[in-house]
């Protein structure tokens, strides 16, 4: 059995010690999954500690295995050790290892040792193995850089109890692991019970929720609503959309309100549609309301939480840009003709995109819960938006694709109907004022940096 041996090493802004305790933090594992893999936890029991163990279940393309790892501590050193006790390998080993600098932080190490099944034949995989390995700790070290520092930002604070709704959606399914593996406790809201000891039940179709239950946290966070670019928008749809949020926001803000021990802060979203079709106008949270479906859903959406303001309660409304995710979304939507060749800009591609990188994206949320300062309206966009074209080549690049198949605007129409016109065609150039004035930092403030950590990130030497 040939076996081949990979290090990847980066730097860490807090000691060993500290880093060591992070990975073993509930979520962890969850976090550090990058958004093109699919993976999902079956069963764990405990986290890195000697015999604690993880069954998971990846997908390879149409195919899917299981594979069981169980931890051991290293011989020497600070650290843990995840070895495979059945799975796609022939052998794997993956020593974590943590080293301090003397010059401050420390050194994250991560070394995999690996055997492929089927040897010799098995072994003209090894460079399609490699690379998905370099592409994957990239994004594990990325994501370790950026939630040490965003988590950093609150450091001496209390942790929270948070109640989220909307918890298995593309943002909340990465929320949840994020807060968690910073020291908070999250509780998901959902309309139906798995029997899992962190649901609080909800139903906003029926106005339902369990008051009781929701007594005694520090935050909510409210991300539950249809799907806006879950398709072309019929009257039905429209409705969905609309009355999800209003209905949601209503019941949740009225049942905080009465709470004997109501939240300190309720994050109720919101998003840039507020602000209509707005050309190259620069758009600030003192900007107007514009024009158009989405920016009435809006204006709804907002002013159903005005119980819970009154109550006392500091609102906060995070005007989300479009989020860029490599597993959901607009992007995942964009990425699939550009990976077949066929992607271009939409329209003349003059119109301006406000985005924001789904990491920055949790940071900010995090932020909205911890920092006092901030109420009302947050424009939830990275600090400067693109053109589609310049969307569009920065797409095509990181996808080592060209961008020569454009769609033009009749044809969007045709093709998405009003929906076109709000989602693809609006140009909204907004920037985060109130963000910025907090000190805020993004981890990618630029459209190549997010694309390039979403979906192909620059891999990190191999040993």
């Amino acid at each position: 059995m040939t076996e081949r041996s990979v290090t990847y090493r980066s730097h860490l802004p807090v000691s060993a010690a500290e880093a060591l305790a992070w990975h073993g933090r509930e979520g962890a594992f969850e976090r550090l999954s990058p958004p093109w893999s699919r993976v999902r936890v079956i069963e764990a029991r405990g986290t890195m500690h000697p015999g604690d163990s993880k069954r998971v279940k990846i997908a390879f393309g149409p195919l899917t295995t299981e594979w069981q790892i169980t931890h051991e501590a290293l011989p020497a050193g600070i650290g843990f050790l995840d070895r495979q006790v059945s799975g796609p390998f022939a052998a794997w080993t993956h020593e974590h290892r943590f080293e301090d600098d003397p010059a401050g932080g420390s050194w994250l190490e991560d070394r995999i040792t690996y055997a492929l099944p089927l040897q010799p034949a098995g072994n003209i995989a090894k460079g399609r193995v490699e690379a998905e390995l370099n592409r994957t700790f990239a994004y594990r070290h990325q994501v370790t850089r950026h939630d040490l520092a965003a988590h950093a930002r609150h450091a001496g604070s209390a942790s929270k109890r948070i109640a989220i709704t909307g918890a298995t959606g593309l943002v909340g399914s990465r929320l949840v692991p994020f807060l968690r593996i910073g020291g908070h406790t999250v509780h998901r809201i959902v309309r139906t019970r798995t029997g899992a000891s962190d649901e609080i039940t909800w139903d906003p179709t029926r106005g339902s929720i369990d008051h009781e239950a929701l007594e005694g946290f520090d935050a909510v966070i409210h991300l539950a609503g249809a799907s806006i670019a879950g398709g072309r928008w019929s009257d039905e749809r429209k409705r969905a959309i609309l009355e999800s949020r209003v209905k949601g926001t209503a019941l949740l803000s009225d049942a905080l309100s009465r709470l004997q021990r109501p939240p300190a802060v309720l994050v109720s979203t919101s998003a840039v549609g507020y602000y209509g079709d707005r050309g190259d106008e620069v758009l600030t949270e003192a900007s107007t309301s514009g024009d158009g479906f989405l920016a009435e859903v809006c204006r709804e959406w907002e002013a159903n939480a005005a119980p819970a303001s009154r109550s006392g309660i500091r609102v906060v409304h995070p005007r989300f840009g479009v989020v860029l995710a490599g597993e959901g979304g607009l992007l995942a939507q964009l990425a699939r003709p550009f990976r077949l060749g066929l992607g271009g800009r939409i329209g003349d591609g003059r119109h301006y995109l406000a985005w924001i990188a789904i990491d920055d994206l949790l940071a900010v949320l995090l932020e909205a819960v911890m920092n006092e300062s901030l109420e009302g309206p947050v424009n939830t966009v990275a600090p400067v938006s693109v053109t589609n074209a310049a969307f569009t080549q920065s797409l095509a690049a990181t996808l080592h694709r060209p961008a020569v198949v454009p769609l033009p605007k009749v044809a969007a129409k045709l093709a998405f109907g009003e929906m076109a016109d709000e989602l693809l065609l609006v140009s909204q150039r907004a920037e985060p004022a109130r963000l910025q004035a907090t000190g805020f930092t993004f981890s990618y403030p630029t459209i190549d940096a997010a694309l390039r950590h979403e979906l192909d990130p620059e891999p990190l030497h191999a040993g």
